[in-house]
C-alpha cells in the first residue's frame, strides 16, 4: 500500500505531461479527461491510503529512490503520510480536482486550453511533493516547484504586458523568503544531521535539545513562509495574483501553493513548541498581517482583489493560532477555508463569465435574479467565512479566536481584541461584496445586462458542491483528529468561564458586520458615498494599500536599477569588461597594421630583413655565451 503515496504524486505529473506533449494535437476532450481524470484518481489513491492509515494507526512511508550518498548520510526522495499530511494531501487532491473540472467550463474557448491543464497538473504535482515529502529536501522541490508553476500560471496570459509582470512580482518575491527557508534548513542539518521531518520533530523533543538555538531555526524558516503564504512585509506578490485566470486563483488561495507555508511550521512543530520567541513573532506577525489586510479589503472595488486581501487576512489568523501553540486550530481552519475561499472564487468567477469578463463590483448590482446559482452558493460561503454559524468557519474561527484569548502558550486579551475586530472587519467587507454584486439596481451597461447568463452545469455544479462543504464541513473535528500528533496546548484555567461568552460575542462580530454593510450599501449606497467623502484621506491611503508598493519601489527599486545601470552595466560591463576587450582588439589591430608593413612583396626587403634577423639573434647568442 506504501505505492499509493507514489501513485497519489505521479497521477498528475503523468497529466502534464500527455497534456503537455500530446494535447493540443488530440484535442480538448482528450485534454480534458486527462486533466480532470488523472487528478480525480490521484484523490481517490489519496482516500485509499487515509483509509489504510486510519486501519493501522502507523504513518506510511514510501522510499522512491536513493538521491545522494554523502558519507554515511543518505538522501532519499521518500515520501510519508501521517495524520496530518493526510489531511493535506485529501485538500490538495480534492479541492483541486473540483477547480480542474471548473476549468473545463471557464476555460472552454481559450487557444492555449492543453497548456493551461497541463500546468495546472503540474501546480498538483509539486504542492503533492511538498505535502508528502518526508525530508525538507523533498518539501523544498515541491516548495520551489509551486513558485515555478505560479509563475507560469500568474502569467498564463503573457501576451498582456501586466500579467506578465504580475507572474514575475510573484515569483522574485517568494525568492526573498526562500533565502531563509535554506538557511534554517541548514541550520537544522548541521544540527540534527538529518532533514527528516519526523526526526528532526524527535530530536527537539528529546531530552537533550540540539546544539542549536530553536529560535532562530523557527524564525528563518518562517521567513520562508511570510513570502509562500503572503504575510507582511512579503505579502505584495498575492493581490497581483489575480492577473492569471479565475480557477488558478482559487487553487492557489483554497488549496495549494499559500497553505504550504501553514504547512511548514504546523510539520515542525516540534522545532516551534521549543521556541517561544520565533512562536510570538508569527503569532504577532499572523494578527497584524489579518488586520492589515482586512483594513485594505474594506475598500477594494475589484471582485477578485476583495478576495485576495481576504485570502491575505485568513491565513494571518492561521499564523496566529500557530503561533499561539494551537497548530491543529490553524490547519482546521485552513482547512474550512480551501471550502470557502474555493467557492468564492469560482463564484467570482462565474460572475465574471457572465458580465463578459467585467470585475469592477461598481459595475454589478442586481445579479441575485440573474444568477441565483451563483447567488446562493456565494451567499454560503460569504456568511461561513463571516463566521455564521453553523458554517464551516464559525468552528474555526472561533476556536482561534478562543486560543488567542486563553492559550498559556502566548494567548493574550490583545490578540483576541485585534483577532475579533478583524473578524468584524471580515464580516463588513465580505457582505459588502455580497450587497455591491448581487442586490440594489444593475449598474452595468445595457449590452452587458442584455447578454447576462447563469454558468453551465460544470461550473455551477462545483459551486453547489463547495457550497455544500462550506456547509458541513466545520462538524469534522480536524482538531480532535490531529490530536495525537499536534496536541492542544493548555488553557488558563482561570479563564473558561469566558468561553461562552466569547463564542456569543463572535457570532455578535458576525451580525454585526453584516448589519453595517447592509445599512451602508443597501439602496442606492449613499451612506458609503458619504463616509467615504468624509474620509477622504483614510480612503485614499486604503485604496493606496498603504503604499507599501511605493515604499519598495522607492527603498529597493530605484536605488537598485541606479546600482544596476550606472555601476554594473556602464562601469563594469561597458568599461571594464567592454573597454578590457575593445583594448585588447586595438592593440591588436595596431600590431597588426604595423606587421603589415613589411609585406612589401620586395625580395630584397625580405633577404634584408632575414639576415638582420640572423644577425641579432647572433649578437645576442655571443653575449650570453
Amino acid at each position: 500500500m506504501s505505492n499509493l503515496l507514489t501513485l497519489i504524486v505521479v497521477l498528475p505529473l503523468a497529466g502534464f505531461l500527455l497534456n503537455g506533449l500530446a494535447g493540443n494535437r488530440l484535442g480538448k476532450a482528450f485534454v480534458s479527461a486527462v486533466g480532470c481524470g488523472l487528478p480525480a484518481l490521484s484523490f481517490a489513491a489519496a482516500v485509499a491510503a487515509f483509509r489504510t492509515l486510519e486501519a493501522t494507526g502507523e504513518p506510511i512511508v514510501d522510499v522512491v529512490f536513493r538521491w545522494a550518498l554523502i558519507g554515511d548520510s543518505a538522501f532519499e526522495v521518500s515520501f510519508y503520510l501521517d495524520r496530518l499530511s493526510a489531511v493535506m494531501t485529501l485538500i490538495v487532491t480534492g479541492v483541486g480536482s473540483l477547480i480542474h473540472v471548473y476549468s473545463t467550463g471557464y476555460m472552454k474557448d481559450d487557444a492555449s486550453y492543453a497548456r493551461y491543464f497541463a500546468y495546472l497538473n503540474l501546480f498538483l504535482f509539486f504542492m503533492l511533493s511538498l505535502v508528502l515529502g518526508r525530508s525538507l529536501l523533498v518539501l523544498f522541490v515541491g516548495w520551489e516547484g509551486v513558485g515555478l508553476a505560479s509563475y507560469l500560471l500568474i502569467g498564463f496570459w503573457f501576451e498582456d504586458p501586466a500579467k506578465a509582470q504580475a507572474g514575475k512580482k510573484a515569483f522574485i518575491t517568494n525568492r526573498v523568503g526562500d533565502a531563509g527557508f535554506l538557511l534554517g534548513m541548514f541550520l537544522i542539518y548541521t544540527a540534527v544531521g538529518t532533514l527528516e521531518m519526523d526526526r528532526v520533530n524527535a530530536a527537539f523533543m528529546g531530552p537533550e535539545l540540539p546544539a542549536v538555538s530553536a529560535s532562530l531555526v523557527g524564525i528563518l524558516l518562517f521567513i520562508g513562509a511570510t513570502g509562500k503564504s503572503a504575510q507582511i512585509p512579503l505579502h505584495v506578490w498575492l493581490p497581483d495574483a489575480m492577473a492569471g485566470p479565475t480557477p488558478v486563483s482559487a487553487l492557489i488561495h483554497a488549496a495549494t501553493m499559500v497553505t504550504a507555508g501553514i504547512y511548514l511550521v504546523a510539520r515542525l512543530s516540534g522545532v516551534y513548541l521549543h521556541a517561544p520567541e520565533a512562536s510570538e513573532v508569527v503569532a504577532v506577525i499572523g494578527i497584524l498581517t489579518a488586520f492589515f489586510a482586512a483594513t485594505i479589503a474594506v475598500v477594494q472595488t475589484d471582485i477578485k482583489k476583495v478576495l485576495a486581501y481576504s485570502t491575505i487576512s485568513q491565513l494571518g489568523f492561521m499564523f496566529l493560532a500557530l503561533g499561539v501553540g494551537a497548530y491543529g486550530v490553524a490547519v482546521f481552519h485552513l482547512y474550512t477555508h480551501a471550502f470557502f475561499k474555493a467557492c468564492l472564487f469560482l463564484g467570482a468567477g462565474s460572475v465574471i463569465h457572465a458580465l463578459g469578463g467585467e470585475q469592477d463590483i461598481r459595475r454589478m448590482g442586481g445579479l441575485a435574479k440573474r444568477i441565483p446559482v451563483t447567488f446562493i452558493t456565494f451567499a454560503v460561503a460569504t456568511a461561513a467565512i463571516a463566521g455564521l454559524p453553523p458554517l464551516a468557519g464559525f468552528f474555526s474561527k472561533d476556536e482561534i479566536l478562543w486560543f488567542a484569548f486563553a492559550s498559556e502558550a502566548g494567548g493574550a486579551p490583545w490578540l483576541w481584541a485585534l483577532a475579533s475586530l478583524t473578524a468584524l472587519l471580515t464580516a463588513f467587507y465580505m457582505f459588502r461584496l455580497l450587497w455591491l454584486t448581487f442586490f440594489g439596481q444593475p449598474r452595468m451597461d445595457a449590452e452587458t445586462a442584455h447578454h447576462i447568463h447563469e454558468s453551465p452545469w460544470s461550473m455551477t455544479g462545483i459551486l453547489v458542491v463547495l457550497a455544500f462543504l462550506s456547509t458541513v464541513g466545520g462538524f469534522v473535528s480536524i482538531p480532535h483528529f490531529l490530536e495525537p500528533m499536534l496536541p492542544l496546548p493548555a488553557t488558563d484555567e482561570h479563564l473558561h468561564h469566558f468561553e461562552v461568552p466569547l463564542i456569543v460575542v463572535a457570532v455578535l462580530i458576525g451580525l454585526a458586520g453584516l448589519a453595517a454593510a447592509a445599512w451602508l450599501y443597501g439602496g442606492d449606497a449613499s451612506r458609503a458615498a458619504r463616509l467615504g467623502a468624509r474620509f477622504t484621506g483614510l480612503h485614499r491611503l486604503l485604496s493606496g494599500k498603504y503604499y507599501v508598493d511605493e515604499l519598495y519601489e522607492a527603498v529597493l527599486g530605484r536605488p537598485l536599477w541606479w546600482i544596476s545601470d550606472r555601476i554594473f552595466l556602464r562601469l563594469g560591463d561597458r568599461a571594464l569588461i567592454d573597454g578590457t576587450l575593445h583594448g585588447l582588439a586595438g592593440v591588436a589591430r595596431l600590431g597588426a597594421a604595423a606587421l603589415a608593413r613589411i609585406q612589401t612583396g620586395n625580395l630584397h626587403l625580405y633577404v634584408w630583413l632575414a639576415l638582420i634577423g640572423i644577425f641579432a639573434l647572433l649578437w645576442w647568442s655571443f653575449g650570453h655565451v
